[in-house]
């Protein structure tokens, strides 16, 4: 099969693992005797974030993505959207699917959840890839926090409001965020727009969004109770040079809180959505960053 949007090959074997009774739709492709990428999406998009990214490691890897449960394909709901929780579930897929020298992507809600898994986790795993996020309860979360740019926190952690004004307008709520968010990179297509707002159209999908920040204060008082916890894997924290952040802040607060082996990567000409924006030099720094441990990227 061709992507003919992206002019390249894939090939994806889509299936389902159950884990305590929640299927959880899971996409593979690559070879299954390579080393494993394991991708989690962010909010609002689901598998199909990384499906571009996927494809071009696929040679050389055995490149695995979920939908987060509930979401997309994954059709039934947690009952706690807590990242140490959804962490519980990533870690029951890989090892249902017996994935050696993992590599865990996560990037937004799919960051989160990688952090958590670090702190819950860390033997299972070779090393992380954090994209395009701030952590619960670590530097500069407070400023996150109050920075109105980012009003959408704690719209999204009210009760049944935010479901009960975008649902039936998924598509044009979602759309706020590909554009604002966005950098000077390939913007959103329309049909990608489409797919991800289909991920998110059954209520209990919608919720389920949503309900990733309504734990995001249990989210801070778990990495808060976490912080002294050391991990000593590689780490690589990924971010578009047009999120205009200070990403030192960012690292500080890394080191302050247990993770001693972090290298910064920043993607020229692109904002939040990266795998989106700028997949071939996401693709490559990951493909870098897992032949260079230990170096500078």
């Amino acid at each position: 099969m061709i992507d003919k949007e992206n002019g390249i090959k894939e090939v994806f074997v889509h299936s389902k693992v159950i884990v305590k009774e929640i299927p959880i739709h899971v996409v593979e492709a690559g070879p299954t005797s390579k080393s494993a990428v394991f991708f989690i999406h962010g909010w609002p998009t689901c598998w199909l974030e990384f499906k571009t990214v996927m494809t071009l490691l696929s040679n050389s890897y055995h490149v695995v993505a979920i939908d987060l449960p509930g979401i997309g394909d994954s059709e039934i709901p947690l009952r706690s959207y807590r990242k140490r929780n959804i962490a519980e579930y990533v870690h029951n897929v890989m090892n249902t699917l017996n994935l050696s020298d993992v590599t865990l992507v996560g990037c937004d809600v799919g960051g989160q959840v990688t952090y958590a898994f670090l702190k819950n986790f860390p033997d299972r795993i070779s090393r992380a890839v954090i994209m395009n996020v701030a952590i619960p309860g670590v530097e500069p979360w407070e400023a996150v926090k109050s920075n109105p740019y980012i009003w959408h926190f704690a719209f999204h952690s009210i009760p049944q409001l935010p479901e009960l004004l975008v649902r039936g307008n998924e598509l044009e709520y979602f759309s706020y965020f590909y554009d604002a968010l966005a950098g000077k990179g390939k913007k959103m297509s329309d049909t990608q727009r489409k797919l991800y707002a289909e991920a998110y159209s059954r209520p209990s999908a919608l919720k389920a969004g949503f309900d990733c920040y309504r734990c995001l204060a249990l989210d801070e008082k778990d990495n808060m109770t976490s912080k002294d916890d050391i991990v000593t894997m590689p780490i690589l924290y990924l971010r578009g040079e047009d999120e205009h952040i200070n990403v030192e802040v960012y690292m500080k607060g890394f080191a302050e809180n247990g993770l001693q082996n972090v290298v910064l990567k920043v993607i020229e000409n692109c904002g939040h959505f990266s795998s989106e924006e700028q997949p071939e030099k996401v693709a490559s720094a990951i493909s870098e960053f897992i032949s260079n441990i230990g170096n500078d990227i």
